[in-house]
């Protein structure tokens, strides 16, 4: 029997039982994709992150109950919470590497963590249709990202009241869709949806945030900024616009620990 130490954390919380809770397993070497995504599936988070010692540093994966990605923010984040608090105490910074998204670093200060991301490129684009009609919506300007729409809304009210009819949403293209407005007492608010990947809607959201970022700095002509994900268990970010990488701080809880058998 092999056991996989296994670790359930909370990402860009706000206290316990808000965030997003990710899955995270420490490999000696890497399974076949099949049983990853299994394992993902079993857990039935929004991510499942496996890690794979790679000299001082460590590859990266994730995969969705469905679906492997090519990035997620928040099983990062997590993924460092691991290692610069249980694999290697006293460590200040990590380096995981994947194949789709190339380096990424977490750093630990003090007790937040940042990320270190590539930043979206954003092209305006036409809302399709079976996005408007499944939100209900008809965005104010939209745009088309590495993965993801993004739809701007009127106000934080908007974002809150729409109810997406996620068996519709399923059928769009992409990886998932982002709605978005001026927040009240942060810069700009969210909510993420992704039923094309198994998630209907997802907690909180890092990867969206790189496409976030470089949208709300020009928009409100800052680089630095205060974000909350409005989903039912919410989270908190701070975001920096830093050339072409985008920095996504926020707080860990561990919640659960133990190990996979296989």
């Amino acid at each position: 029997m092999k056991s996989i130490p296994f670790f359930q954390v909370d990402a860009f919380t706000m206290g316990p039982f808000t965030g997003n809770p990710a899955a995270i397993c420490v490999l000696e070497d890497w399974l076949p994709g099949a049983v990853m995504q299994k394992i993902a599936a079993e857990n039935n988070l929004a991510e499942t992150a496996f890690l794979v010692p790679a000299d001082n540093d460590f590859m990266i994966r994730w995969f969705t109950p469905m679906v492997e990605v090519d990035l997620c923010g928040h099983a990062t984040l997590a993924s460092g919470y691991v290692v610069l608090n249980h694999l290697k105490p006293g460590a200040k910074e990590v380096h995981f590497h994947s194949v789709h998204s190339g380096t990424l670093t977490v750093i630990l200060s003090g007790d937040v963590l940042q990320l270190n991301f590539p930043t979206d490129t954003l092209t305006e684009c036409e809302l399709p249709e079976v996005i408007k009609r499944s939100l209900n919506i008809e965005p104010l300007e939209s745009y088309v990202g590495r993965s993801d729409y993004l739809a701007l809304l009127n106000n934080e009210s908007e974002i809150i009241n729409v109810q997406p009819d996620f068996r519709r949403l399923a059928t769009a293209d992409g990886r998932g869709v982002i709605i978005t407005a001026r927040g009240t007492d942060v810069d700009f608010v969210s909510r993420f949806f992704a039923p094309q990947a198994g998630i209907d809607e997802d907690p909180v959201t890092g990867s969206a945030h790189t496409t976030l970022t470089p949208f709300w700095a020009k928009h409100l002509g800052k680089t630095s900024l205060t974000a909350k994900q409005l989903s039912a268990r919410g989270g908190y970010l701070e975001c920096i616009l830093k050339d072409d990488r985008t920095l996504i701080s926020g707080h860990a809880i561990l919640f659960l620990k133990g190990e996979v058998l296989l």
